[in-house]
C-alpha cells in the first residue's frame, strides 16, 4: 500500500469513529443508519452528517 493510500486508509477508520461515536450523542442517528438499505446510503447519510468515508483507500 503506498503512503498516499495509507493516509486515505487512516482518514477513513477515523471518520468512520467519529461517526460510530456520534450514534450515541446525537437523537436518532443510529436509526437511521440501522435503516440504511445499502452501502451507497450509509455513505450518504454520513456525508449528510459530514463525515467522508464514501472513498476507498485505492480510489483517487
Amino acid at each position: 500500500m503506498a503512503e498516499k493510500d495509507l493516509k486515505k486508509f487512516i482518514h477513513k477508520v477515523k471518520e468512520l469513529q467519529r461517526m460510530v461515536e456520534s450514534l450515541d450523542q446525537v437523537k436518532g442517528r443510529r436509526e437511521k443508519l440501522a435503516s440504511c438499505k445499502d452501502h451507497n446510503e450509509v455513505v450518504e447519510i454520513a456525508k449528510s452528517w459530514g463525515y467522508d468515508i464514501g472513498r476507498r483507500w485505492g480510489e483517487d
